[in-house]
């Protein structure tokens, strides 16, 4: 088998475990050096390879790589840029060509969400469409667990633990403070079409822990008179009331709470405020002092709270996507396949990225409750092992330890490149 140099990079939104995929990754490729040469790591993404900004990830030791496990964010560096068609952006498609000819590249491995999958998908087609031996392998990763084939996404389990511990907490301070004070508290979650995130804050109350929460979601069009009616129904019987709000949550009309008239560099409404929109609604009609956060950045990057179970499934799919690529398979995802809740058992598989990219996995509505407020048993089974195990970074002087690189970028051989 001819040796031939790799191509991995970070795509859209970076989460607490991406990097534990990337250690996968590479850690790997070292132990197969007699068919992966230099693994190269994209600057920022796919503009890494566009723009001919290779990192040499052989100049980076192996305590360094190992110590990506624990480090959240993309090492790399990241980027939201989705490619066109090859019809409608063919130069950037051959400049692809050139960088991978330049630099001997036969592997792509691309780190990301569903629009990373379509990417992935179309640089895979190179070899039929242009002529070019490329084998592209998609490494699944979005907080938003909204990639299909596969059971979760890594990231997720540690945004969902970040959120049903938060809202546990914040609950806590709630219920002591609301006899002279507070009343509400409203946390607002990410996820655009899908309440997964959403739904973790189901998991704040148990049987040992009696918390009102409501829940907005994006599967139930918003309804403000039942929602009144439902806050104003758990602070009678409980004195306060915990509401975890999607920002994706909308009203029958589609338009969402949060929605700022903006939108982003893929086109997808701007989203942010749902929070402050439903406190003060609250405010408006109850009378009810309230608190509100938005998560935001911290529950994506809080690897200080990550799951072990998402931990180790983050570095067994950046693994597994290497040996797919040896095993000569392109246009491939790996993917978790749950065997079993209860013990959790789950063992890696795979998908095709024509059946992945593009699509949405929305939350089933057998996972809600009747009333759209909560969630089900079902629910609670699905998300339960996906929170489960702690896996904390070293720390030192009290804080965690992370590791930054220095990204040693190789010699350019091409001519500059605009994008």
């Amino acid at each position: 088998m001819t040796v031939k140099n790799a191509f991995y990079a970070q795509s859209g939104g970076v989460t607490a475990v991406i990097n534990a995929s990337a250690c996968g990754v590479l850690e790997t490729a070292r132990q197969h050096k007699d068919k992966i040469g230099t693994v190269y790591a994209g600057q920022n993404g796919i503009i890494g390879a566009l723009l001919e900004n290779l990192i040499d990830t052989s100049k980076i030791s192996d305590a360094d790589v190992a110590a990506l496990r624990h480090t959240p964010s993309g090492a790399f560096g990241s980027c939201r840029y989705k490619m066109k068609s090859l019809e409608k952006n063919k130069r950037e498609y051959e400049r692809l060509i050139e960088v991978f000819k330049a630099h001997d590249i036969g592997y792509f491995f691309y780190n990301g969400g569903g629009d990373s999958a379509d990417t992935c998908l179309k640089v895979s087609q190179l070899s039929d469409a242009m002529g070019f031996p490329i084998q592209a392998v998609h490494v699944p990763k979005t907080v938003d667990n909204d990639l299909p084939v596969t059971d979760n996404c890594p990231g997720f389990g540690s945004v969902a633990k970040y959120i049903a511990v938060s809202t546990r907490e914040a609950s806590y301070d709630v219920a002591s403070m609301c006899a002279t004070s507070t009343k509400i508290f409203v946390l607002e979650v990410m996820g655009r079409h899908a309440g997964w995130i959403a739904a973790a804050g189901g998991l704040a109350a148990d049987a040992d822990n009696d918390i009102p929460v409501v829940i907005l979601f994006p599967e139930v069009e918003f309804n403000q008179e039942k929602f009144l009616a439902a806050v104003d129904a758990k602070v009678k019987q409980y004195g306060y009331c915990s509401i975890v709000v999607s920002e994706g949550c909308h009203y029958p009309d589609g338009k969402f709470l949060a929605e700022q008239g903006t939108r982003d560099s893929f086109g997808h409404a701007q989203l942010g405020g749902a929070a402050p929109v439903v406190a003060n609604m609250i405010k408006d009609a109850l009378g009810y002092k309230f608190h509100w956060a938005v998560a935001d950045y911290l529950q994506r990057a809080a690897r200080h709270l990550s799951s072990k179970s998402d931990v180790e499934q983050a570095y067994a799919l950046g693994k597994a996507a290497v040996e797919l690529a040896l095993e000569g398979k392109n246009s491939v995802m790996p993917a978790v396949i749950r065997d079993s809740n209860k013990p959790y058992k789950w063992h890696i598989g795979s998908g095709e990225l024509k059946d992945i990219a593009n699509v949405e996995k929305m939350m089933p509505m057998e996972y809600i409750s009747a009333d759209g407020y909560g969630i089900t048993e079902a629910c609670r089974d699905y998300l339960q092992p996906l929170i489960e195990g702690e896996d904390y970074p070293p720390y030192e002087n009290g804080m965690p330890k992370y590791v930054t690189l220095k990204h040693q970028l190789v010699g350019k051989k091409l001519p500059a490149f605009e994008l």
